[in-house]
């Protein structure tokens, strides 16, 4: 569903914006050419979310430019994925920025109130999992999705996670990240009613092949439902979930 497009219309419909107001929205360039990128302005109306900035491979400078195009366009979130610490300092001196080092991620504006049907669950094998899963949890959460943190409940320790079966059979999404043989996913594919995103991670010996076994693994699941994303992919995995979680509508 697209949020943004419905509140305008739903808007129009209660009087407190024209319909001369509503089509001038609507019929602002589709998209900001700043020269060295092109802001995607009407990506929300398309998919129902807003242009995410990718921080990898940007200068500081080329990423405050584009934040600064969509602030003044009226975006009032803006998510920047794969943000170095150096970069989110300097982004930090131009722009009202919140920086999450673990996930790599920095946030303009604040969080929204959750409209998802249900709560996004994400479970990882372990600890050494929680940067990709902090990358799909604030993904989900800045997109509104309410997120639930299960970390740590990989199958070395089957207790830790059936410890906590009650929010498994409770979530309309689940997130599973592990490394090494990436045995989580069919695990929690083989215990929940909801669809099931798989993320491998990199992290594991030698012949994980950093993290090419727990892909594997992953898209040879015996679990029903189970769909995997790329390899350390939070933000696929997270924007997915969020997508399924508004499936029909909002709450």
């Amino acid at each position: 569903m697209n949020t943004d497009i419905r509140m305008l219309l739903e808007a129009v419909r209660d009087g407190t914006a024209s319909v001369d107001d509503a089509l001038l929205q609507l019929k602002r360039s589709p998209f900001e050419d700043i020269g060295y990128a092109k802001v995607d302005m009407h990506r929300s109306i398309r998919q129902g979310a807003a242009e995410v900035i990718y921080g990898a491979g940007k200068t500081p400078e080329q990423i405050i430019g584009i934040a600064k195009t969509m602030l003044e366009r009226g975006q009032e979130r803006i998510l920047i994925t794969r943000l170095s610490p150096e970069a989110a300092e300097a982004v930090s001196a131009a722009l009202p920025l919140t920086y999450h080092p673990d996930a790599r991620i920095g946030i303009l504006g604040h969080m929204p109130r959750p409209t998802g049907l249900g709560k996004v669950v994400i479970a990882t094998g372990g600890t050494s999992d929680i940067p990709v899963a902090e990358e799909a949890a604030l993904t989900a959460e800045i997109m509104g999705s309410e997120v639930v943190r299960l970390y740590d409940v990989g199958v070395a320790g089957m207790h830790r996670l059936l410890a906590h079966l009650d929010l498994i059979m409770d979530a309309s999404v689940i997130i599973a990240i592990a490394g090494m043989e990436g045995a989580l996913a069919s695990v929690v594919g083989g215990l929940a009613d909801c669809p099931v995103i798989a993320v491998p991670t990199s992290v594991g010996y030698g012949a994980s092949f950093g993290g090419v076994s727990a892909l594997l693994s992953m898209l040879n699941s015996c679990a029903s439902g189970v769909s995997v994303v790329n390899i350390d992919n939070g933000f696929g995995a997270g924007f997915l979930a969020n997508r399924i979680n508004h499936m029909g509508g909002t709450k």
